[in-house]
């Protein structure tokens, strides 16, 4: 009797050990997956339609005289996917129509190529197109101490941006590895072009979103963005191809441009940046 009571209660063990293995695999199996669900769906997720942006005429003018260092196509892809849903709503609708007046109403892909644009704009006004471009000013106004190298600031790379933007706008530059490199390296974080161009979009939903400034302001990040300005002209003169699907038209007392451009390159009046600003 005591045998038969000592087989029965170590098969029920035996039995208990293994349904224990079988939940504790079956748990692990669980962790497991729901680890590699997010990359999983982050690979699932549809990438956005994307198209190529028209050449800022600084753009042209490096194409005609056999230039390098001038914007890439695989940049405008970059601010394209980048872009936070925001920038393609109609909450910046107002903010942009001075310089793109149907924004509402454009299909996303337009809206996106119109956002690359603006940057290849930006960028040709502040740094001519430059991705190594860097800059020390001297004028007590802008010459200030960098919060992250707590040296006078510098502005760099295709957006003329500083180290203590990561910081602020919680953008992608390494100082402490960046330090030991030259003034021009590629290499620098701050100078990819990557690294800046989403940089420039944090700090672009910040003024139109989070501030609720127009894209116009006298207290924009950029100089070639604030209204009444000798920077600001620059930037115009750089939006002058604004993709067709904006509607821009020329305005009375402008030169009327060839048709092939006639929806793309018109000037903005100075009454569009007052009414901006």
């Amino acid at each position: 009797m005591r045998l038969k009571t000592s087989n029965s209660f170590w098969i029920a063990v035996g039995a208990a050990l293994i349904a224990l293995v079988l939940l504790v695999r079956w748990n692990s199996g669980q962790v497991q997956a729901q680890t590699q669900a997010p990359a999983s769906l982050a690979a699932a997720q549809p990438q956005p339609e994307i198209k190529s942006a028209p050449p800022t005429p600084i753009a042209e003018k490096k194409a005609e005289l056999g230039d390098d260092e001038t914007w890439q196509p695989e940049w405008d892809g970059i601010v394209e996917k980048a872009l936070p849903r925001e920038l393609l709503s109609s909450r910046v609708a107002r903010a942009v129509k001075p310089l793109c007046p149907r924004f509402n109403s454009m299909r996303e892909v337009d809206k996106r190529a119109y956002w690359a644009y603006f940057f290849q704009a930006l960028s040709g006004a502040e740094a001519g197109l430059k991705p190594t471009a860097d800059v020390r000013h001297t004028e007590p106004d802008v010459a200030v101490k960098d919060e992250v190298t707590h040296r006078i600031a510098r502005q760099q790379g295709l957006l003329q941006l500083a180290y203590m933007d990561s910081e602020r706008y919680g953008c992608d530059f390494d100082w402490e590895k960046d330090k030991e490199l030259a003034e021009h390296d590629p290499s620098k974080t701050i100078l990819q072009p990557q690294n800046n161009l989403l940089c420039g979009v944090k700090i672009l939903k910040n003024q139109l979103i989070d501030q609720h400034k127009p894209l116009l302001s006298s207290t924009s990040y950029w100089s070639t963005l604030q209204p009444g300005t000798i920077s600001v002209k620059v930037f115009l003169k750089q939006m002058a191809n604004v993709p067709a699907a904006c509607g821009r038209r020329p305005v009375r007392g402008e030169q009327k441009p060839g048709p092939a451009r006639e929806e793309s390159t018109a000037s903005v009046p100075s009454q569009t940046i007052a009414a901006a600003h």
